[in-house]
C-alpha cells in the first residue's frame, strides 16, 4: 500500500504541476502584445518611465519596468526601482486600524476626538458625531485643505492636526464625500497613541516586513539615497520632460509618504486577493478585507457617459470601488511631486495590477491598468491610450485668461515694510522676508520670490537653480491689507477653491 501511495503521488505531482504551468503560461499568453501597447504609451504620453506588475491569484504573471529612472543619465527602470505611490498609501494606514479592531483596542464606530484628544474639529456637534469609520471613508464633510499640509508644511504632527479645529465643514457629516488628507493624518496618529510606535515603525512591521517588501520605505532621504530610486519629473507644455524636486511629505506621512516599487506592491495585491494571507500567513483580518473593498460612501453619481460600461463610483476604507466593462474593481490612485501610481485589483477575477510612474499628475497609471485588464478580463479591446492623446491633442493651447491688473502703479509702502510672519490658525504662518531688493518667502520647501503685480498684490514666482524667476503667472495672489493706521497687518490669499480670500494675519512684524 505504501509502495502504491508513494507510487500514485509520483504520478500525480508532475501532472500537478504540468497544470499549474499550463495555467501561469496561459496567463501570460493573455498579455501577448501588452509590450508593444506599454511602450506606444511610453511614446505618446512623453513620460520618463514606468514599472508594471500584474497578480493573478498568488502569481506575479508579469513585471516590467519601461523608460528611464534617471534620464539625463539614461538609467532604466526595473522592477525593482523606488516610486512614491502617494495616496496608494492610504490603504496602508487603514489597515492598521483594521489590525487594531481585531486585537479590541478600538471599534470603527468609536468617536475620533476620543480616539485622538489632539483632534478637535470646527464645532461640539462634529466632535460628537464623527466617528473613527468617518474618517476612514471622507465622510467628515471637510474638503480638501490641501494647501494648508502642502504650502506650510511640517514634520509636527500635532502642530498640523490643530489645524483641522479651524477648518469650516462644507458639508454636514455624512451628507457628502469630501477626500481629505487630514482625516487620514489623524489615522495614522491614532495608531502612534494605541500602539506607543510610530506610524512609520507601524507600517514597516506590519506590513513591509511580513510581506518582504524589502526595497519599501517611508522616509524621503532613504529613498533619495536609493541606487535605484526614480528621479521625479514633470512634462512641460512643449512636451518636454523636467526634472523637478522631490516633495517631503513630513508630518502628514499617514497620507501618503511610502515609497515602494512594483515587485513590493505585488506582495501588497496578493493578500487583497486571498483573503489577507500570504503564503498561509494571515496579515490582515478576512472581515477587514471584506469591510474595506466594499461601499461605505457614495463619492458621486459617476453614471454610464461614454464608456456605458464604466460606472459607480464609491469610497471603502482606503479604497475606491467602481464597475469597470462588467467587472467589480477596486483601486487607488497617487499624486505627489513627480510621481503618480495607480494600484488596482479586481477580487471576483484575482486578478491585480500596479503602475508606478515618475511623472506628476499622469494618466498613465490608468491607461496601462485599464489596456491590461482588457487583456486578462477577455474583454474588447479600447484603445485608452489613444483615447488620452486624441484629447491632449483637441485641447485648445491657449492659456487660462491671466488676470488683469493695473498698469503703471507702485506698492503703498516701501518692499521693507511687507516682511514680517503671517498666521491662519486653519493653514500655518507665512513668513515674508526682504533680500536684495526683493520679497521672498517658502511654500512648502520651496524658496519663492515675490514679484509686483500691481497696488499691494504680488505674485509667488518659483525661481531656479540661478535665481531667476517663473515667467508664467502664478494665479495664487497675495493680497496685502492696511489698518487704519496705514501700515500693514494682513495677507488675503485664495486657497482650496475658496469663495473669500483667506486671511494669513500678522504676528511678528520685522523692526525696522
Amino acid at each position: 500500500m505504501k509502495f502504491l501511495l508513494r507510487y500514485l503521488f509520483c504520478l500525480l505531482t508532475p501532472a500537478t504541476l504540468l497544470a499549474q504551468t499550463a495555467k501561469a503560461n496561459h496567463n501570460i499568453d493573455q498579455l501577448s502584445g501588452i509590450d508593444s501597447v506599454l511602450n506606444s504609451v511610453l511614446k505618446d504620453q512623453h513620460i520618463a518611465g514606468f514599472a508594471v506588475a500584474v497578480v493573478k491569484g498568488n502569481d506575479v504573471i508579469y513585471s516590467k519596468g519601461f523608460g528611464y529612472r534617471d534620464v539625463a543619465n539614461k538609467k532604466p527602470v526595473t522592477p525593482n526601482t523606488l516610486f512614491a505611490i502617494g495616496s496608494s498609501s492610504k490603504a496602508f494606514t487603514a489597515s492598521l486600524l483594521g489590525i487594531l479592531r481585531k486585537e479590541g483596542k478600538l471599534t470603527f464606530e468609536d468617536k475620533a476626538v476620543g480616539l485622538l484628544p489632539q483632534l478637535q474639529f470646527y464645532n461640539d456637534e462634529m466632535n460628537r458625531q464623527i466617528t473613527l469609520r468617518d474618517l476612514m471613508a471622507h465622510r467628515s464633510g471637510l474638503s480638501r485643505y490641501d494647501l494648508s499640509w502642502f504650502l506650510f508644511n511640517t514634520q509636527n504632527r500635532d502642530s498640523i492636526i490643530a489645524r483641522v479645529k479651524y477648518m469650516k465643514p462644507t458639508a454636514a457629516v455624512r451628507e457628502k464625500w469630501y477626500y481629505n488628507n487630514f482625516m487620514y493624518l489623524a489615522q495614522g496618529m491614532i495608531t502612534e497613541r494605541f500602539t506607543g510606535k510610530t506610524w512609520e515603525q507601524n507600517i514597516t512591521e506590519k506590513f513591509f516586513i511580513p510581506l518582504n517588501m524589502t526595497r519599501s520605505n517611508t522616509d524621503i532621504k532613504t529613498f533619495q539615497n536609493d541606487n535605484d530610486a526614480a528621479l521625479p519629473y514633470t512634462v512641460e507644455k512643449d512636451n518636454t520632460i523636467k526634472k523637478i524636486p522631490y516633495y517631503n511629505i513630513n508630518g502628514m506621512g499617514p497620507a501618503g509618504s511610502i515609497n515602494s516599487s512594483v515587485t513590493d506592491m505585488a506582495n501588497w495585491l496578493k493578500i487583497w486577493l486571498n483573503e489577507g494571507k500570504l503564503n498561509g500567513k494571515e496579515i490582515l483580518p478576512v472581515d477587514y478585507i471584506t469591510e474595506a473593498v466594499s461601499s461605505q460612501m457614495v463619492m458621486e453619481a459617476a453614471l454610464p457617459d461614454k464608456h456605458e460600461d464604466v460606472f459607480l463610483a464609491n469610497y471603502g476604507l482606503g479604497w475606491m470601488i467602481g464597475s469597470y466593462r462588467g467587472h467589480y474593481v477596486v483601486e487607488h490612485g497617487g499624486n505627489i511631486n513627480g510621481f503618480s501610481a495607480n494600484v488596482a485589483f479586481f477580487p471576483s477575477d484575482k486578478l491585480g495590477i500596479v503602475v508606478l510612474t515618475n511623472q506628476s499628475v499622469s494618466k498613465v497609471p490608468t491607461i496601462i491598468t485599464n489596456s491590461i485588464a482588457d487583456k486578462m478580463l477577455k474583454l474588447t479591446p479600447f484603445d485608452w491610450n489613444g483615447e488620452v492623446t486624441a484629447k491632449a491633442k483637441k485641447a485648445t493651447q491657449t492659456k487660462k485668461e491671466a488676470q488683469k491688473f493695473a498698469l503703471n502703479t507702485m506698492p503703498s509702502h516701501p518692499l521693507k515694510d511687507y516682511a514680517g510672519s503671517f498666521f491662519n490658525p486653519a493653514y500655518g504662518t507665512i513668513k515674508i522676508t526682504f533680500e536684495n531688493k526683493n520679497l521672498y518667502t517658502i511654500l512648502g520647501d520651496e524658496k519663492i520670490v515675490l514679484k509686483h503685480m500691481h497696488y499691494d498684490v504680488f505674485d509667488p514666482r518659483s525661481i531656479d537653480k540661478n535665481g531667476k524667476a517663473d515667467t508664467e503667472q502664478s494665479n495664487l495672489m497675495f493680497n496685502f491689507s492696511t489698518d487704519l493706521e496705514g501700515k500693514i497687518q494682513s495677507i488675503g490669499i485664495f486657497l482650496d477653491g475658496s469663495e473669500k480670500p483667506v486671511q494669513f494675519d500678522l504676528i511678528n512684524p520685522v523692526k525696522k
